[in-house]
């Protein structure tokens, strides 16, 4: 499976940015980079397949649904537009899931070592693949960002096992991906980003999901953890946020994003964003 495997590195630089911005940056609300900001990082990568056993997908799949159906009884129900559940899972769980995959750690591992983003050595990778594995499964997916905590210095990996007619869309660039089971895509989170139909153009449109055939998505989902030296070498570093208020930054940790279209909403109170005194957490914190 390994040698099949194509990777493809897209630019996905940010250039839609509202007036009277110029750029984007994100904040943390970390203690060690209260002071700083990071642009986004300007690629995503898509590497397929990462899986190309359909009985392993599919038995996945079945695995994850059912993982589902108990987090949803705490959760609620996944039957909405937009409703995102996160279902935990064990690394025995999933080798019991799919023992047609001798190693789907190391498999998954080694598709992310093809972006680079952590170096060349496997074992980051290994690192973070056992650190975190989760289902999330979804009703499509209108714009948003994750950015809370240590996503902040992350970037977030999925593996689509069960979806169809499905586009990842980050609405803020030219990036409108079609999805299909086995792909694994990394990206940044901090940009806005969706789930989308093909025909919808671009928007996240709830009638386009709800009620229609094959409504809901399933994927495999972990992060990748950079150190400050890693997000310097992809051209991403953390700088002081008076760099970036000079370059006019929209401060991505306190967007808000129209679910349907992925506008940003209430522009001037971000002016503000990238200024010492508007840190977001304690500067002296742990």
């Amino acid at each position: 499976m390994a040698s099949r495997r194509v990777h493809h590195s897209i630019a996905v630089q940010a250039h839609r940015v509202p007036a009277p911005f110029a750029s984007f940056a994100v904040r943390s609300d970390e203690a060690r980079h209260a002071l700083q900001a990071r642009s986004p990082y300007g690629r995503a990568h898509l590497v397929r397949p990462a899986l190309a056993d359909d009985g392993a997908l599919g038995s996945l799949a079945a695995k994850g649904w059912e993982r589902v159906q108990v987090a949803t009884q705490a959760q609620g129900h996944l039957a909405s537009f937009s409703d995102i559940v996160y279902a935990t899972t064990t690394l025995a769980d999933l080798a019991a899931a799919a023992p047609q995959v001798a190693d789907l750690p190391r498999l998954i591992a080694q598709a992310l070592q093809l972006t680079g983003v952590l170096g060349t050595d496997l074992a980051p990778y290994l690192h973070n693949v056992h650190t975190r594995i989760d289902y999330l499964a979804s009703c499509g997916a209108g714009f948003h960002n994750d950015v809370s905590g240590a996503w902040s210095r992350s970037l977030f990996w999925v593996l689509a096992l069960d979806l169809a007619d499905v586009e990842f869309v980050m609405p803020h660039t030219d990036l409108r991906l079609p999805l299909v089971p086995g792909d694994l895509l990394v990206f940044d989170q901090t940009l806005a980003h969706g789930l989308c139909r093909a025909q919808d153009e671009g928007q996240a449109v709830a009638a386009s999901f709800e009620g229609q055939p094959h409504a809901q998505q399933i994927f495999l989902t972990g992060e990748l953890r950079l150190s400050d030296a890693q997000w310097a070498a992809l051209g991403a570093p953390w700088l002081p946020v008076q760099a970036h208020a000079q370059r006019q930054a929209l401060d991505l940790l306190v967007a808000e994003f129209d679910e349907r279209s992925g506008a940003i909403k209430r522009l001037r109170a971000l002016r503000d964003g990238m200024l010492s005194s508007t840190c977001h957490v304690d500067a002296g914190g742990a």
